[in-house]
Formats: C-alpha cells, structure tokens, sequence
C-alpha cells in the first residue's frame, strides 16, 4: 500500500510541476508586451518601464519562473494589479462561493445520476429504461449557460420564488446566512448538474449492465438473494470503478464550468474573478488562478486514484482484473 501511495504521489507532485512550467510559459509566450496589455496602447514609455520593473519584465524567464514557484511553496502570492491585494486573498475570497457551489451540484450529480442509472440498468430495454436514457439525450443536449437562463426565467421571472442572481453572503452580518446562501446557489448548482447527471446516468446504466453478466451475480442468485440484493450489494460495487473515474473527471469540470455560470448568476466566485482579471487585464490574477484550478483538478484524480485502490484492491499490486 504505500508502494502505491508513493507512486501516487509522486506522479501528482510530476504532473504539478508541468503543469506549473505550462500555466508560466502560455502566458509568458502570450503576443505582445504584458505591461502593455495592462496599460493599454495609450501608455507612455516612462509608465511602461516602471510596469516591466513591477512585474519582473526585466528579469530573464527563468528567474521569473523560479521566484513564482518559490513564492508559491512559501505561501506567497502576488499582487494584483487592478485589486491591490495579494492574489491569495482574493481566491480565498471568492472560494467561500465557488467551493460549495461545486459541491452542492456534485451532490445532485452524483444522486440523480446513481439512482437513475441503477433503475435503468434493472429495467433495462424497458419503457423505463427508455425513459430515463431520454431524459439523459436532452440533458447533454443542453448547454449549461441556456438552462440557467431558462432556470432564471421560470424560478425568478415567473414563479419569483428566488431571486435572479447575487449572493447574500455566509453571514448574517451581511444580510445572508446559511440558508439563504444555500438558497442563492440552487439553481446555478441545478444548471451545473444537469450535463453531468446526464453523463453519469449512462455511465452508470452501462457499468451495471456490464457488471450484472458476471458469473458471481449469478452465483448471488443462485444462493437466494434478490435481484435487489445482488445489485446494490455486489454489482454496484464492482462497477464503480468507471464511475468513479467520470466523477473525478466531472468535479474538476464542474469548478472550471463555474467560470460561465457565475457569470451568468452574478455570484462572486473564483469563476467571476478570473473573468474580471481577463477584463482587466491583471494577467497577474489569471497565472494564480488557472494555476489554482489546475492544481484542484490535479488534487482531485489523486484522490480518486486511492479511492480506486479502496475499491478493487487488485490495483494496488497490479493484479489484473479477471
């Protein structure tokens, strides 16, 4: 086990590392003078020195690179040129949105889609199962940013049962709380759901229906136990495995997705920063965040690397599933 985990480890410190030489070299080799794209065309030379000088312009790259990173591992973030903060606490910031909006739609992803995946799988060529792989054709055929506008007009404009957009906030302090930010988030967590639960949904029917051709579900059977027995005891398990992998793969796509329906719902989140940095032209604020995000993605697979291990302990010596 921890032969496995180090190899883990030491493959998420890898891939960290690339991808911190990918996030520093696009922006570096971005056209263009980056104190320029700040400032804008109408700058004049002596403003233009002094933002090269603010930002290390005049260091070589690799210097650059080294001092970023180095300040990384420290805890130490930049500045940002249009907020005057250190990036850390803008990110921080805005996470406190972002964080539970992700989860709060992996949630719905993972229940909806779990549920109607096993239903399907048991009734499978049925008018059931017809049914519930409908339902998943039309959410893939959605886009995300179209529903929330749909959710908007149908929830806020219509029925006003919430409102259109905004955040209250944790506190009550400033005029929120638990339950109405709770509240806030639901229909853009509903329209972040959406794709995914369709994506999981066929995953999990066809991991099942693999799953349910084993010998053991019929040696299960055999034994006396139910067809309900067999699925949630047995075969769920064993067909975890890919499921597993898509909701790794949908967490992560979930905060990236996050930059378009923040935007549309007005939440102050990690997605809306990166959308005012790109704006602004703080490229300062876009290298810190899209290195956050890589770096969750990242964290993310990690762990859903040992959850693997947790679920079919053949992986962790290489055996071969049979």
């Amino acid at each position: 086990m921890s032969s496995f985990v180090f190899q883990r480890l030491l493959s998420f410190f890898m891939t960290l590392a690339v991808t911190s030489v990918v996030v520093f070299g696009v922006l570096e080799w971005l056209p263009g003078n980056a104190a320029q794209v700040i400032l804008g065309e109408t700058a004049t030379p002596e403003s233009l020195a002094a933002m090269e000088e603010k930002l290390g312009l005049n260091q070589p790259a690799l210097s650059r690179y080294l001092q970023w990173t180095g300040g990384l591992l420290q805890g130490q973030s930049g500045m940002s040129i249009s907020y005057d903060t250190p990036t850390a606490e803008l990110m921080l910031e805005r996470m406190h949105v972002t964080l539970p909006l992700a989860a709060m739609a992996m949630s719905m992803t993972v229940l909806i889609a779990l549920c109607l995946g096993l239903y399907a799988a048991s009734k499978q060529n049925s008018s059931g199962d017809l049914g519930v792989m409908t339902l998943s054709q039309l959410g893939l055929a959605l886009p995300n940013f179209w529903l929330a506008i749909l959710l908007i007009l149908l929830f806020a404009v219509q029925l006003q049962w919430v409102s259109a957009g905004g955040f209250p906030g944790w506190s009550t302090d400033d005029g929120g709380g638990l339950w109405a930010g709770l509240a806030a988030l639901v229909l853009p967590a509903t329209a972040l759901a959406a794709v995914q639960t369709a994506i999981l949904t066929r995953v999990t029917r066809s991991a099942v229906i693999e799953s349910m051709s084993e010998d053991y579900v019929r040696t299960a059977r055999a034994k006396g136990l139910s067809k309900q027995q067999v699925l949630w005891r047995h075969v769920l398990r064993n067909a975890m495995i890919p499921v597993v992998t898509v909701m790794g793969l949908q967490f992560g796509n979930l905060i990236t997705s996050a930059i378009v329906i923040e935007n549309v719902f007005v939440l102050p989140g990690i997605g809306r920063l990166i959308f005012q940095a790109i704006a602004n032209r703080d490229l300062i604020v876009v290298r810190d965040v899209v290195m956050l995000l890589s770096a969750m993605v990242i964290l993310i697979n990690f762990f859903i690397d040992l959850l693997y291990a947790w679920i079919d302990p053949r992986l962790k010596t290489g055996t071969p599933a049979v």
